[in-house]
């Protein structure tokens, strides 16, 4: 009967000590509000290392029949370099009217397009993008469009954005999918800031 018991107790241990495992979120401690999943706050501190830094960039891909912006020179700016929030402002050529945001927004990461004028007002489709959706790494992170995204651009089509850090940090890769298909792609050498 002893014997029973010990396993019975073995056993329970075992579960309960399983059952935090599997948890996507930790529990913070103040006032019970949940942090990121390891991954995306990892994702984010790699960006956060590039802080303060510029880097020049080229399109690697446009799919046929879109405006290819190959002629310009792309320039990607690490600028608000924060815990939960990175900003990168993103120029093709001379019009610097993009900034990509990531920000832990309702206990995950959120991507933004942030379009302005040049006089700093926000332009009337800005602020696009979508949360990041558990697939991602350390290195790379997949944002389907939001329901904000959705009503903005109010069209049929259905969007997902791919940002990609290469393991060694030489590189951050941009891609806008559209229908599941590959529609954009800019490649940032983070070798020569």
């Amino acid at each position: 009967m002893k014997k029973q018991l010990l396993i019975i107790a073995g056993i329970a241990m075992i579960v309960a000590a399983c059952s935090g495992l599997n948890k996507e979120h930790d529990e913070s401690t103040d006032m019970g509000e949940m942090i990121p999943i390891s991954k995306e706050q990892a994702f984010l501190d790699n960006l956060r290392s590039l802080c303060g830094l510029s880097f020049k960039g080229r399109e690697t891909f446009v799919k046929e029949g879109r405006e290819s912006w190959a002629d310009n020179e792309f320039v990607m700016h690490v600028t608000v370099c924060e815990e939960e929030e990175v900003h990168i402002p993103f120029h093709v050529g001379e019009d610097q009217s993009r900034t990509w945001l990531f920000i832990v927004e309702d206990s995950r990461l959120r991507f933004r397009h942030d379009h302005r004028y040049e006089d700093g007002t926000p332009e009337d489709t800005t602020l696009y993008g979508g949360y990041s959706d558990n697939r991602g790494t350390n290195f790379v992170q997949y944002f389907p469009e939001d329901q904000y995204t959705i009503d903005l651009l109010s069209d049929n089509y259905v969007r997902q954005w791919n940002v990609i850090l290469s393991e060694d940090l030489s590189t951050f890769t941009y891609e806008l999918h559209v229908n599941g298909e590959l529609f954009f792609a800019v490649e940032f050498d983070l070798t020569s800031p």
